[in-house]
């Protein structure tokens, strides 16, 4: 990603984070995409901790969308082990289509709402 590129993309977050917040009964649903994989955590903004994080870099078959897909499952199903059923979407500055909006699907699918 161009330097450009990754300052719009920050700018969009820092505009995000200061309407998004997420508590302890509805953790922040984070997202992270690399070219490579991406990442999900669920982060409770006022004791500043990480509940519970997974990533697509364990799965190896499928196309990017899919894993992504799967991780939305994944980070749903470590939510529902911990009675989280309602989370705040945190897009991290990201546009909401391709493998973000798949990962967000999945979270759904699993039962998260948002």
């Amino acid at each position: 990603m161009s330097q450009a590129k990754q300052a719009a993309r920050l700018k969009r977050h820092a505009r995000i984070r200061k309407i998004v917040r997420g508590s302890e009964q509805r953790p922040r649903l984070v997202t992270y995409k690399s070219l490579n994989a991406i990442y999900a955590q669920l982060v409770d903004d006022d004791t500043r901790k990480v509940l519970m994080s997974t990533s697509s870099l364990k799965s190896k078959k499928g196309t990017k969308t899919e894993k992504a897909k799967e991780v939305g499952k994944e980070i749903a199903e470590k939510a529902k082990e911990k009675k989280i059923t309602k989370v705040v979407f945190d897009r991290n500055g990201f546009k909401y289509h391709g493998r973000v909006k798949a990962l967000a699907e999945g979270a759904r699918e699993g039962g998260l709402e948002f």
